[in-house]
């Protein structure tokens, strides 16, 4: 009698051990939770995110090894920092480079683009993309949006602590993209706010998560777990409040087991 390969699949590893945290520099092309699944692999712990990337962003991913995967609430809500490249000649369907162009434009003068940057900062609401995680009727958005079915986007509302023109290109009479540096609150979208200016990323660099930075962060092959303890201490107050003391007492508890 002929074997066949199993077809049945592969269980995901849920082991609470090793504990800790892991700051990795995600490359562009491969999704999120490849890189999760990366480090899972050679833990063989259980792994979550605090947060996921668009496969073609790069940048800071904060990921949780083990039992720390319950601390997730106190990492999730954190402020984010990005760096992003806007073309501003277009719009896609995703607000991103891997959607289609929907409409191109010339390059508006620079005074236009300032004063719509003026009009980004403080509290703001966007619709979500449409290529989000978002659901919408109960589906994620992005299925309905590769299907292409047109759905009118929730609105969101977020904030902006600060958005500044690292540089442009083009000339004061014509603008055809501008590098900016973001300060925002969790769950914004830098997308919605390309989209805003008339454009769409071309890049994007999440560059800080509360007061962990990318300069701290490694590929994932490379990456070594920071304890959690010593993460949970440079958060806020409100930040450790989301996970119960209970809760918290017990993930360090197992993590100084040997």
């Amino acid at each position: 009698m002929s074997s066949r390969p199993s077809t049945a699949a592969v269980p995901i590893p849920k082991a609470r051990k090793p504990v800790g945290i892991a700051l990795v520099d995600k490359p562009a092309g491969p999704s999120s939770f490849a890189i999760v699944a990366a480090l899972r692999r050679r833990t063989g712990a259980r792994t979550g995110h605090a947060g996921t990337l668009d496969p073609f962003a790069t940048g800071l991913l904060i990921l949780l090894s083990g039992a720390a995967t319950r601390l997730a609430p106190c990492f999730v809500g954190l402020d984010k920092r990005y760096v992003t490249d806007v073309d501003l000649t277009a719009t896609t369907s995703t607000g991103d480079p891997e959607g289609d162009v929907v409409e191109r434009r010339p390059a508006p003068a620079r005074s236009t683009v300032d004063s719509a940057l003026e009009h980004l900062r403080g509290e703001i609401e966007l619709p979500i993309p449409a290529a989000s995680a978002v659901k919408v009727g109960g589906e994620r958005a992005y299925k309905l949006a590769r299907r292409g079915v047109d759905v009118e986007m929730p609105l969101r509302r977020s904030r902006v602590f600060a958005l500044d023109v690292i540089s442009y290109s083009g000339d004061a009479t014509a603008t055809s993209s501008v590098r900016l540096s973001l300060h925002v609150s969790s769950g914004t979208y830098v997308r919605s706010i390309a989209q805003a200016l008339g454009g769409h990323c071309t890049a994007l660099c999440r560059t800080a998560v509360g007061p962990f930075d990318v300069g701290e962060a490694v590929p994932v092959d490379d990456a070594r777990l920071m304890p959690a303890g010593a993460a949970l201490a440079r958060l806020p107050e409100p930040a450790l409040g989301r996970v119960e003391v209970g809760i918290r007492d017990a993930v360090l508890a197992l993590e100084e087991q040997p």
